[in-house]
This record gives structure tokens, sequence and C-alpha cells, in this order.
């Protein structure tokens, strides 16, 4: 069977199996397995694929049907241009975090002081860690999570990113895993903000293999954001800023949350696709 050939059948199977962009997915599948650059196979259509390397995609593609995530089965996804390992302890990174990387860095990067310091709440993979690493390679950062399998994970991810040295993890519920005296210029977070029933809706992907931990914020998905608005605070300079994603239609709450605890909300930032999804915001001032 050719390379086209088993494009086309593949993508059927996905497609009716309810795969989104089932030719991307198979096609970036295929080039996992001959370990080539996707955009090669164009060059390649009519190579025939060896016995091992069609059964190494059956298999592959078997899963993704059963929808297993893409990133799973080919083990890393790209994140701020670094490749970052996941597995099911860990939430895949989403493109919209990227731009919540992105802020944090620009602000880093504007400070006189050095080194700049920063803090990832709930690190999961570390990937958000490891691009302030990577982008401010001045600035102290630390990285913190109540799972101890994520951060085996965020430990890989920071030696295979050559960001080792410059990030210390930390495992614990919050901030209780940190010195009373630690203070940081930006505290980062990208928290659970599920409603906890809304999980079962959720896509299989999501539902099945993301940890629910890193899901699950509670009745109305703001758990997360009351303990950060209640407790962040005292771990931030006093011109330091606190950054955070949320899912949509909870910016109001979350403000509301923020300016209760006298926090002071710079701005609420979209994504991508226009939608309210970060919040800004400096603490309380004395």
């Amino acid at each position: 069977m050719t390379v086209l050939e088993v494009i086309s059948k593949s993508s059927d199977f996905l497609a009716k199996k309810g795969v989104d962009a089932p030719r991307l997915q198979t096609e970036l599948l295929l080039a996992h397995v001959l370990q080539l650059p996707r955009m090669k196979l164009y060059l390649n259509f009519e190579r025939k694929l060896t016995e091992s390397e069609l059964d190494s995609l059956r298999k592959l593609v078997q899963r993704r049907g059963q929808r297993e995530p893409l990133q799973h089965l080919v083990g890393s996804t790209s994140f701020c241009g670094l490749e970052i390992a996941v597995n099911r302890h860990v939430l895949i990174p989403r493109p919209e975090t990227e731009l919540l990387a992105e802020a944090g860095w620009l602000f880093l990067s504007t400070l006189d002081s050095r080194p700049s310091t920063a803090l990832d709440f709930g690190t999961g993979s570390g990937c958000i860690a490891i691009a302030l690493a990577a982008k401010c390679p001045a600035a102290r950062v630390v990285a913190l999570d109540v799972s101890a399998e994520a951060l085996t994970i965020a430990n890989q991810n920071a030696a295979k990113n050559g960001a080792a040295e410059r990030i210390e993890f930390h495992h614990g519920d919050g901030f209780a895993a940190l010195k009373p005296d630690e203070r940081f210029d930006l505290i980062v977070s990208n928290p659970p903000y599920i409603a906890s029933a809304e999980i079962e809706t959720l896509q299989p992907e999501v539902r099945n293999h993301d940890p629910r931990g890193a899901l699950d914020g509670g009745a109305d998905g703001l758990d997360f954001y009351r303990r950060l608005a209640a407790e962040a605070a005292a771990f931030l300079k006093p011109a330091g800023k606190i950054m955070l994603e949320f899912g949509e239609g909870q910016a109001d709450a979350i403000s509301e949350i923020f300016a209760v605890q006298k926090w002071i909300v710079e701005s609420v930032v979209p994504d991508y696709s226009k939608r309210e999804r970060f919040l800004i915001a400096r603490p309380p001032q004395d």
C-alpha cells in the first residue's frame, strides 16, 4: 500500500470515528511512523510502506479512532517552539496557553531587577515555566505542582529543553510548597477551570485522557481563582503581577473574585479566537 493510499484509507476511518481533521491527523501519525516531516509525505505519495510500517500505523490509527489524543500517541507536542513530552499525567498544552506564556516573558523582559523571578503555579508538563526560562535566561523560575507524576514529566521536559538548571520544581499543595518569605515578580497559572459537572460533556480526548485534577475547578469551576485571589498576593512583590488563564464566560466572575480581595485588575485579554481568556492583575496596594 502506498503513502497516498494509506492516507486516504486511514482518513476515512478516522472521519467515521468522529475525529476532527482526520486527514491531518493521519498525516501526522504517518509522519511519526516514517520519521519524516509531514510535508515530505507529499513528495513520497507513491512510496510503498513496509509491513512493519503498516502495522505500526494501523495500531496508532486504531487508538486515535478510540479518541486517544494524537499528542499521547506521538509522545509530545509543540509549545512556543519547544518540544514538550506529554502523557496521561499532564494536561496537553493548548495553543492559547502560548499567549499566556508570551505575556509572562514580555513582562519579565521589561524588569530592571536581575534576576527577575517567576512562579508557575500548577506547572503540569512544565511548558509555561520552560518557555519563561527559555525566553528570559536571566530569570529565576519556580514551578510547583501537587502531582509527583506531573513533576517527573516537567523535569524531563526542562532537561530536554536545556532549562533544568534554571527552574526549581516544588512538589506540594499550592503555596504551602514554598518558603513563606518567597516573593516573585510574576505568578502565572493555567489552573483547573472546568465545572465538575461539565467534565463529562467534554470531548473524549479530554475527559478520558487529561488528568481530572488538571480539569476540575470545583462546582462552578472557580475554586482555584478564589484560592489564588486570597493567597497569591503574599508571594508577589509590590510591583508584581499575576497572569491567569480561564474558561469561556468566566471573565466577569473571576474579575469580581479578585476585586473583592482588593486586587487591581489591569486587563482581561482575548485569545486567538477573540474570546476573553486571560486576566492580568496587580496585588492590593497598602
